[in-house]
């Protein structure tokens, strides 16, 4: 059987790998592997310097119990086997293993605004991963990019990303937004503030100047609070406690179950957006709102997982890489952690 290695990273990133895989692994031998990287940043990884990256810390943590807990094969930098296809979410670091392979780059969600590393980046050649996810794509170093809407595509190709390689095939856990309504999540008619980790990855926030413009916004209306993951739960709540008193914290949860059962959401830059979009919320974002309702993710019953596997297998095997959009519904269930 042909091999493929998925390479995951965060949660988001690692479920979009499996549900994928789930297409493929009938005929195709299916191997996933932590985020990682070789050479300085490699270095950097084994003491811990990259812990608040998908390349360590709880990221890293996370995955692999989510990997050992699905009972999938982990081959850890892919050192096991030689693969003839190799998929990953994230081209900010091109692994010396994905350069004499086949490779397709998975949006992973939304991509972070441009500033000057973006631009130095692109033009002077510093590393793209200080840029962050705003140069997704950028490196050129894959087959096809399979990204999350028409608009998305627009967006990539006028940054500099090949047209012809780019595949519109909506992107997992972003393209059935509607399954989110039906929850038992118990609280319903809320203001949902979606906390970002963009101090734990040392870029600045005024995080009490967030919370009081939510206070703000809410104008009486019970405030909940879901905390990234990545997030200093401990120092959160003491801010939290203070500017916005009476308001229900998660550090945990479901995330989408919360936004479906809110009246407002309000966030900074996160994927978690669309789904508010999708399911007609107010959204409150640092996002200008008539470019993100143009970037909205596919939503195609939850087909994108097979239409990115359709890819893969014209890739590997030569088989027809027709996107299918079928008017029934084809939902394979979010894998849960």
């Amino acid at each position: 059987m042909k091999k493929i290695l998925f390479i995951g990273g965060s949660l988001n990133q690692t479920t979009m790998m499996h549900q994928i895989s789930m297409h493929l692994n009938i005929r195709y031998d299916c191997w996933f592997t932590p985020y990682f990287a070789d050479g300085l940043i490699g270095a950097l990884t084994k003491k811990g310097y990259t812990d608040f990256t998908v390349l360590g810390g709880k990221f890293k943590s996370d995955t692999e119990k989510y990997l050992k807990v699905n009972r999938l094969k982990v081959d850890y930098k892919g050192k096991k086997n030689e693969y003839d296809l190799i998929l990953t979410c994230s081209d900010l670091i091109i692994q010396k293993k994905l350069k004499s392979k086949k490779v397709i780059l998975v949006q992973e969600g939304m991509t972070d605004p441009k500033n000057l590393f973006y631009y130095t980046s692109k033009y002077l050649g510093l590393p793209r991963y200080l840029a962050s996810t705003s140069t997704t794509g950028l490196s050129n170093s894959y087959d096809y990019f399979c990204v999350a809407s028409d608009g998305y595509k627009k967006m990539f190709v006028k940054n500099g990303c090949d047209r012809g390689k780019i595949k519109v095939t909506g992107i997992p856990n972003f393209d059935n937004c509607g399954i989110y309504l039906k929850n038992n999540f118990s609280e319903k008619n809320y203001v949902l503030v979606c906390t970002s980790d963009i101090r734990e990855t040392y870029k600045y926030e005024n995080r009490k100047k967030f919370i009081i413009n939510a206070v703000r916004i809410a104008d009486g209306k019970q405030i909940i609070f879901k905390l990234h993951p990545n997030e200093k739960v401990e120092r959160a709540l003491n801010e939290i406690k203070k500017y916005a008193p009476g308001s229900i914290v998660f550090s945990e949860g479901n995330t989408n179950e919360m936004i479906a059962n809110c009246d407002i959401l309000i966030t900074k830059y996160s994927s978690v957006v669309y789904v508010g979009l999708v399911l007609g919320k107010k959204v409150y974002s640092e996002f200008n709102m008539n470019k993100l309702n143009s970037l909205i993710p596919k939503q195609n019953n939850g087909k994108s997982s097979f239409n990115i596997s359709r890819v893969c297998e014209h890739l590997i095997n030569g088989v027809p890489e027709q996107i299918y959009d079928y008017e029934d519904s084809y939902a394979i269930p979010i894998p849960e952690f």
